[in-house]
């Protein structure tokens, strides 16, 4: 499986991708999760994708896409200072120019034939490509809004995690706000022996 990173911007091929990624939103946020997000073709967006993000996806030896996240740089506005603030202890997320937000972050785990380990692989490669992107780019920590489950799949991860403030319901789920470190050891914690990217600084380092 391969990460690659997408400016909001791209069209072409690249922009097919992001098509694919917005579809793929709508299918796991409002059509399994059941989350209140707005969906128009049978994609979904919202206002912090107008802002100029950074998408990491990965893609599938086929080229389809199997998981996607958002990043913004927390200097700008942003998920989780906006949107879920009541997750954060001081009620806002402290603005770091080495600190980015990942959101939106969600893999496809639900088409034909697709089982554990195929999730299980498109997981640790998102995870590895959002950190691979982080550190290239000058980032150094990494915040996000979760829930429980998906927190403790980071930790068995290997990937560890800060919680910068108490855990809510927000509509049915358990969420929680976690800063994560952009570093080397990360890294090569999470990556999966089949990673690939497209970019250099994205590599496991092999012996």
């Amino acid at each position: 499986m391969r990460a690659i990173a997408i400016d909001a911007n791209e069209h072409g091929e690249l922009g097919s991708l992001l098509d694919e990624m917005h579809q793929l939103r709508a299918r796991v946020f409002a059509g399994w999760l059941g989350w209140q997000v707005r969906i128009a073709q049978g994609r979904e967006r919202d206002e912090y994708d107008a802002l100029g993000p950074t998408y990491i996806l990965a893609l599938t030896d086929h080229g389809d896409v199997a998981g996607c996240a958002r990043l913004l740089p927390t200097i700008d506005p942003n998920m989780l200072s906006q949107t879920f603030p009541q997750l954060l202890a001081s009620g806002r997320l402290r603005a770091k120019p080495t600190r980015i937000e990942s959101s939106r972050f969600c893999v496809d785990s639900q088409r034909e034939g697709r089982g554990g380990q195929f999730l299980h692989e498109a997981i640790l490669t998102m995870f590895a490509g959002i950190i691979g992107w982080s550190m290239s780019n000058g980032f150094d920590h990494i915040a996000t809004a979760t829930d429980m489950r998906f927190e403790r799949i980071q930790q068995r991860a290997g990937w560890p995690m800060t919680r910068l403030g108490d855990v809510e319901f927000i509509g049915e789920t358990m969420s929680v706000a976690d800063t994560l470190p952009a570093d080397r050891v990360s890294f090569e914690r999470v990556c999966p022996a089949s990673y690939r990217s497209d970019v250099a600084c994205f590599q496991r380092v092999t012996a």
